[in-house]
């Protein structure tokens, strides 16, 4: 329980954590201390920093918590700054991008990619730079050790009938044996590749000297399996590592921290973090911020981290560490060899990622001046529509946040208007999206971009005043001269062409086409594949798609006589008839 003093020589000579709190009772700052007595008393002297000279003049009163140890000391603070964010604390902003695999805390795990990471009990591994790889990381591996994949265990499934599931949900496997499957997995993910080996070998020997041949031959092919894989994803350094390699960069307005996961001699993962509260802060205090609050919590511990410089609780963050793995973990600072060069390009990519966030954080704050709008545009939602002639429209939204697209909120829509009507289609998507804009807790946008000139900008804005939306800037960006529409001003903004505003409208703009393009390629292609053309001997899908390009539709070809289709290209007088005949007949 936290006790209220406002005189610091009120408190004991014993290891805590203490609470700085203004007037209105909110934290300003969460710290921990060998001797709480001593270490608050220090914030009552006259030569203090520009940043606790700031915090102290909201200082109201303090709570302090005795702890037996530093290092429980260590791990409250680390849980309060995560749960309170105080101000003037160097906070780790984990609004996460790149996915983790997530092993369930169940009595029958289920192994899942996942891009939060919580305190659940579950295991998580990770970070993966790339989801696609990683998605058919899982799939094999869920195939070789027919890991379950259903969220309600209600009987066997068709992954049981295809050999994809063992079925514990009709106790076709023991709990145990489930349990050395779900092991094998995490082993995979931890970089033990030796203990996966051996445990499959063990069990595919014992197997056969049982006379079960049917299981070794099945255990045969999973060590196969693994061999390939490891063969084709293994790049060795010199020597088999086991750690996370962790750097940051700062300056007066930003501060980010960077960690490379490196399991049995192999970088698996990179993540990026932007820390609050850490300008003009030297990099042995951001380190040790971030490591404290980046291992609370499920992550795995690797054996070694590494640091660019040594920092003042390290023997501490060690002990804890240590615990937290059930095995020794140690932090280095090298100063030559691999483990140093590692160092310096996890420190590189710090710098690139610090640089990147100054320019998008730059391109915002211009974007804010250049449209005169009342708050920087930390979420954008882009519109386009796709169709061709008019003929099965989509449209997409894409939502940038602080400059970086979040997919998470990424919409598809299957326009229902008919006709080639680019402007009713607009109107439709954009009031889909926005009829239900007081429900979308937390999903309010800064700015709206629709693609088009003064037309598509118009009817967004008259989709905003029947929905009495008055407090969302929206614009229109036209693709020729890449002229910015703005409501009620009759000439288009035409921002420098080598501008970061302009450059990021069109990187939202490009993305939302994009996204667009590629989810009407999808229905077009399931059209394709579902073709009554397929009735048609002698018509492939080159041929469908031929005569689907130049009719627009079904219902077009159905009308056209034996001339027009033979003008399509790959389409014979021949065959022209006989596609001609096959329409009349059936109709």
């Amino acid at each position: 329980m936290a006790i209220k003093s406002n005189d610091p020589n009120d408190l004991p000579l014993k290891p805590g954590v203490y609470l700085l709190k203004d007037s209105a009772d909110r934290i300003l700052y969460v710290g921990k201390a060998k001797s709480l007595k001593k270490r608050v008393k220090s914030y009552f002297r006259s030569d203090l920093d520009p940043k606790t000279s700031a915090l102290m003049k909201q200082f109201h009163h303090l709570e302090y918590i005795v702890t037996d140890t530093e290092k429980e000391a260590l791990i409250l603070e680390s849980n309060l700054i995560k749960k309170h964010m105080p101000r003037y604390n160097i906070r780790l902003k984990d609004d996460k991008r790149y996915p983790y695999i997530k092993v369930t805390n169940e009595t029958f795990p289920r192994v899942l990619i996942t891009r939060r990471v919580l305190d659940d009990g579950s295991y998580y591994y990770g970070p993966f730079p790339e989801a696609t790889a990683l998605k058919r990381l899982v799939k094999f591996l869920k195939a070789l050790f027919k890991v379950r994949d259903c969220k309600r265990m209600d009987g066997p499934c068709l992954n049981y009938q295809i050999d994809l599931c063992n079925a514990p949900c009709d106790k076709k496997i023991t709990e145990e044996d489930y349990k050395k499957l779900v092991e094998n997995v995490s082993f995979f993910f931890e970089g033990k590749y030796d203990e996966i080996m051996e445990a499959l070998k063990s069990e595919m020997i014992e197997a056969a000297q049982k006379h079960e041949y049917e299981k070794a031959a099945i255990l045969r092919d999973q060590l196969n399996s693994v061999e390939d894989v490891l063969e084709k994803q293994k790049m060795e350094f010199t020597r088999s590592l086991d750690q996370d390699v962790v750097a940051s960069a700062s300056d007066s307005e930003l501060a980010c921290a960077v960690v490379f996961s490196v399991r049995e001699g192999k970088i698996i993962g990179k993540d990026d973090f932007l820390m609050s509260g850490a300008e003009n802060t030297s990099e042995e205090k951001i380190i040790s911020a971030f490591l404290k609050q980046y291992y609370t919590g499920p992550r795995h511990v690797p054996a070694k981290i590494i640091i660019p410089k040594d920092v003042e609780d390290k023997k501490l963050i060690e002990e804890w560490l240590s615990e937290k793995r059930e095995d020794t973990v140690t932090i280095e600072v090298p100063t030559e060899g691999v483990e140093y060069r590692l160092t310096r390009m996890v420190s590189k990519n710090a710098e690139i990622i610090l640089n990147h966030q100054k320019e998008v954080k730059g391109a915002l704050l211009d974007l804010k001046k250049y449209l005169g709008i009342p708050r920087i545009p930390k979420r954008i939602e882009a519109f386009d529509i796709s169709n061709i002639s008019g003929k099965m429209a989509v449209g997409s939204m894409v939502v940038f946040e602080n400059g970086t697209p979040n997919k998470k909120f990424y919409r598809k829509y299957k326009i229902k208007t008919e006709g080639p009507d680019d402007y009713a289609m607009m109107r439709e998507m954009l009031e889909r999206r926005y009829t239900n804009l007081a429900d979308d807790k937390g999903s309010v946008p800064d700015l709206v971009l629709v693609d088009g000139g003064k037309g598509q900008l118009n009817v967004a804005t008259d989709v905003f005043r029947t929905l009495n939306i008055n407090n969302i800037p929206v614009i229109g960006l036209a693709k020729e001269f890449e002229h910015v529409f703005i409501p009620q001003t009759p000439s288009p903004l035409i921002l420098p062409r080598e501008s970061e505003a302009l450059l990021l409208l069109q990187r939202i703009r490009d993305e939302a086409h994009r996204f667009a393009v590629n989810y009407h390629k999808n229905l077009r292609s399931k059209e394709i594949e579902k073709s009554v053309l397929d009735e048609i001997p002698g018509v492939g899908n080159k041929r469908k798609i031929n005569l689907l390009k130049h009719f627009g539709d079904i219902s077009n070809l159905e009308k056209a006589s034996v001339n027009d289709i033979a003008l399509v290209d790959g389409i014979n007088k021949k065959l022209a008839i006989k596609i001609h005949q096959h329409f009349n007949e059936t109709i």
